[in-house]
């Protein structure tokens, strides 16, 4: 069975507002040789699945710099070190970029972003009945379309491609997860 490899030692490279990057030094257990890793220390994320009342997703389209492409995906963002929870921020993430609220809301469970070289989760939540209630409220650096898209298609969307990021598609699973427990 594979063992925890002991930190010998960590120097932290550099603090870049979304994320810090370390460098440490493990020894391997089953050799006893020491190696180096680099570590990216970013805050928790989550990804809001929003229902409205007539059973359609609320996802925003947006363009995505890592990929130079636009992206369709749910709501979601950086958890606040002083949010008190992962619903809180996902209730506040679907308000601010979409003006939607609903009620309900809940976890329906977390991925590890990255563990190669990633130390946060990324919580998924679910919001049902949700409206339209506010305008939006961009952060200087978003640029959003809300698209309201029937809870039928949504799987088709992931297949053909249209649907893309990662830990939306891992999301859009714990979704379907519980729709299938709920039946």
């Amino acid at each position: 069975m594979p063992e925890s490899w002991p930190l010998l030692r960590s120097i932290l490279l550099g603090d870049h507002r979304i994320f810090r990057l370390r460098h440490d030094f493990r020894r391997s257990p089953r050799t006893g040789s020491e190696h180096d890793f680099f570590v990216l220390e970013c805050p928790d994320w989550v990804n809001v699945v929003a229902l409205t009342p007539d059973r359609r997703m609320v996802f925003v389209e947006q363009y995505r710099h890592g990929t130079n492409t636009l992206e369709l995906e749910i709501p979601g963002g950086v958890m606040d070190p002083d949010d008190a929870s992962p619903v809180v921020t996902g209730i506040r993430e679907l308000r601010e970029e979409t003006g939607f609220e609903g009620v309900n809301a809940r976890v329906l469970g977390w991925v590890a972003a990255n563990p190669a070289i990633m130390t946060n989760r990324c919580h998924t939540i679910l919001v049902e009945d949700c409206e339209l209630r506010h305008p939006a409220q961009f952060d200087a650096a978003e640029d959003l379309v809300t698209r309201l898209i029937p809870v039928a298609e949504v799987a088709g969307l992931v297949a053909a491609g249209r649907v893309r990021h990662s830990l939306v598609v891992a999301a859009l699973h714990h979704f379907a997860l519980h729709a299938a427990a709920a039946v």
